[in-house]
């Protein structure tokens, strides 16, 4: 009988997603150009190998047991590091990663990321680059799950630093207690209590993290809330008398000079998030710190060149400050082009 290591390969763990994303058998061997009988015989042999039932089949679809959906979230994960090991790879013989991508927090100002990428893009590097938008905590996981080789909005308030990251800061963020004008608690004495607030709605960015419940900031025991994906939505929920909360003072400031938002103040005390940015370490001998130099490592052998590339850009004051928004933002960057 064919042992665990002869059956669990990187095609079989692939075949179980293909099965799972398909939703029956017979779809699955499509997607998989096979017969059905030739994909239920290879399932059957994980089955037997391991000694469990990978797919509930007393209905027409193919749900995964408990065990099969174990098996096919660390398969996934397996796959992963395979892909990240031959990125590594390619990355030793050519010095460019074949894709970089990029986590970024919703903190983060669209306009300036998207200039930074256009100058990164324009002399046709040979590294593909990609965007995934995540919130809170979820930026940084994103980095540390090998799904991200940089991480741009990464909040120190949310996040501990795990070992082999490093951190650099953008900047210091300010929160506003903004609510509509027409909004209830507009008209209230500042400072607005607590018990107050917790009678209203909150709107609350969700934590994009896929482990555990997430980060939760700014809510009150009790209070009702209503979660959007990121913050421009929240700006937007906000703007319509949705729900009250704490919005980044850059973001707001267009609207309260139009009147669209006011301001609050609680009695909590001001909020200020320290926000920064994140990467793998890659062949530094100092450990991980917050407020690290990147110039450190960024000419290291071991640091792709895309990631030194960004890296070098983040150096900047100007271009620091710009990706939160802050006052005094630049037109023009100054961004390098790459050798």
């Amino acid at each position: 009988m064919p042992t665990t290591r002869d059956v669990l390969t990187p095609e079989a763990l692939s075949m179980l997603q293909t099965i799972a994303r398909c939703g029956s058998f017979a779809a699955a061997a499509r997607a998989l150009n096979l017969v059905p009988s030739a994909l239920t015989y290879r399932v059957r042999q994980l089955e037997e190998s391991l000694d469990v039932l990978l797919f509930d089949r007393r209905s027409r679809q193919a749900r995964p047991t408990a065990a099969g959906q174990e098996l096919m979230n660390e398969g996934q994960r397996i796959l992963a590091e395979l892909e990240a090991v031959a990125q590594r790879v390619r990355r030793v013989a050519t010095g460019w990663e074949s894709e970089f991508t990029i986590a970024v927090d919703s903190l983060i100002d669209p306009t300036t990321l998207m200039e930074l990428c256009g100058a990164f893009l324009e002399p046709k590097p040979p590294t593909r680059l990609r965007l995934r938008d995540e919130v809170l905590s979820g930026t940084l996981q994103a980095l540390v799950s090998g799904q991200a080789d940089l991480a741009l909005g990464v909040s120190m308030e949310a996040s501990t630093l795990p070992h082999g990251v490093q951190f650099a800061p953008l900047g210091q963020l300010p929160f506003v207690f903004a609510i509509a004008p027409h909004h209830p608690l507009a008209a209230h004495a500042e400072p607005v209590p607590d018990e107050l607030i917790r009678q209203y709605r909150a709107v609350a960015v969700a934590d994009s993290t896929p482990q555990g419940r997430g980060l939760t900031v700014g809510l009150l025991a009790g209070q009702d809330v209503f979660t959007v994906p990121t913050m421009p939505a929240k700006l937007q929920a906000q703007l319509r008398g949705l729900g009250v909360g704490f919005l980044p003072e850059p973001l707001v400031r267009p609207y309260l000079a139009a009147g669209r938002l006011v301001t609050r103040e609680v009695q909590r005390p001001p909020r200020i998030s320290q926000v920064g940015y994140a990467w793998r370490r890659g062949g530094a001998d100092s450990p991980a710190t917050s407020g690290h130099d990147p110039s450190a490592t960024e000419g290291s052998p071991r640091t792709g060149r895309a990631l030194q590339w960004w890296l070098k850009q983040l150096r900047s004051p100007a271009t620091r400050a710009a990706l939160l928004c802050h006052p005094g933002r630049q037109t023009h960057l100054g961004v390098e082009s790459i050798p």
